[in-house]
């Protein structure tokens, strides 16, 4: 057996099985959870009668490579959202199963596991970072995310060591948790020092379609390369899917794209790996990434709970709108375990206590004190969710 599967946690829903072993909900109340960030929305059904349209394609194998008219619609749609000059679909471009299984394979594919390696992420954070940095022989370092640096990683704090050790960064922008988006300036540092220190940056942007104002999109590791002068994104890689923004997490449909060095050996890597994705789902993937109605109706929708939730919490409990994303990051009076605990037996209402999404590193857990909220059920449970929060803070 791999000896480094004995550095993995759990996975943080196993942690709140374990919490929630001892404890009986409301009987009285139907459960609401709030916990896991898989969206309620419904899929787009000009993409669901694309599948059923091409059930018939399941009898050809699919390449790893994916269709070109699949990768030409990616990177029209990234040259479209990120205001990019031309990506190239054959060489920069790579379909993926989701990008929770790619942003795995890509720490397999680059890491060399000499003794020091490093793999920096941020604190708190999703999982796959560090399953993926123990998995490749390397360690992880995490950068703390606090209230005094806006949610997003500290990277003033990080020895210039530390950055000499470093050959892969996952950046995480929306910030899952924290909702906190990266600006342009932030990742041009990020990206010189990259640079400087010859690591390879992978961009976690699969909430990057959800956000308030329809005209001020988050930026992309991408597009922050392309206003530097660099349309060959050396050292970068970004991650999106269609989970979040088209409401398909069971197609199980994202993509990589950037630097064509680092994409052709992961194709490779891939290509052994057995990830490729079928036709059918690719073909759907067509549809609905050629598409930006139903994106704008989803980021509506988000909008109107994040309205109706924000106003209902409102002098009682610390939390503010995110960035981007549709999660909530609030301080809790008591501790983030005490606060799910007590929800989930008064209330029926499940949340994940941050220090879950986070490690010890630094002298702190910055999720401590602090619990995720999904704003993925629908808009009647997401407003009768926060008011039992309020009536458990007035109980407390």
């Amino acid at each position: 057996m791999k000896p480094d599967l004995q550095k993995l946690e759990p996975y943080p829903f196993a942690k709140l099985k374990d919490l929630f072993d001892d404890v009986t909900p409301a009987p009285d109340k139907t459960p609401i959870a709030l916990s896991i960030g898989e969206p309620q929305h419904e899929s787009p059904a000009f993409v669901l009668q694309v599948i059923e349209d091409n059930l018939s394609r399941m009898a050809k194998y699919p390449t790893t490579a994916g269709m070109p008219e699949l990768r030409s619609a990616i990177a029209g749609w990234l040259n479209n959202r990120f205001k990019l000059e031309h990506v190239d679909p054959g060489q920069q471009v790579l379909p993926v199963n989701g990008t929770r299984e790619a942003l795995f394979a890509l720490a397999q594919t680059v890491i060399d596991p000499v003794p020091g390696a490093q793999v920096m992420c941020p604190n708190p954070f999703y999982q796959i970072y560090e399953g993926a940095t123990l998995l490749a022989g390397a360690t992880p370092y995490f950068i703390n995310c606090s209230q005094d640096t806006g949610l997003l990683p500290d990277f003033d704090s990080v020895p210039k060591e530390n950055w000499q050790r470093c050959q892969l960064l996952y950046l995480c922008t929306p910030g899952n948790p924290t909702g906190a988006v990266m600006s342009y300036d932030q990742l041009k540092t990020i990206i010189e020092l990259s640079h400087e220190h010859n690591f390879i940056i992978a961009s976690d942007e699969c909430y990057s379609e959800i956000y308030p104002d329809d005209s001020a999109p988050p930026t992309g590791l991408l597009q922050a390369c392309s206003q530097m002068g660099d349309p060959n994104f050396r050292n970068c890689i970004s991650f999106h899917s269609l989970s979040k923004r088209s409401n398909l997490p069971g197609l199980r449909s994202g993509f990589v794209a950037g630097d064509a060095d680092i994409l052709k050996p992961f194709l490779q890597y891939r290509t052994y790996h057995g990830c490729a994705m079928p036709i059918h789902h690719q073909l759907a993937s067509i549809a609905a990434w050629s598409d930006e109605d139903h994106v704008r109706i989803n980021r509506q929708r988000y909008r109107e709970k994040f309205s109706h939730v924000l106003k209902a919490l409102h002098g009682h409990l610390p939390v503010t709108q995110p960035d981007a994303g549709f999660y909530l990051w609030p301080q809790t009076p008591v501790s983030d375990t005490e606060f799910a605990r007590g929800l989930y037996r008064e209330e029926h209402l499940t949340v994940l206590p941050g220090r879950f999404l986070g490690r010890e590193a630094h002298g702190l857990n910055p999720g401590e004190n602090r619990v995720r909220m999904a704003l993925v059920a629908n808009l009647d449970d997401c407003i009768e969710a926060a008011h039992r929060i309020t009536r458990y803070l007035s109980r407390l």
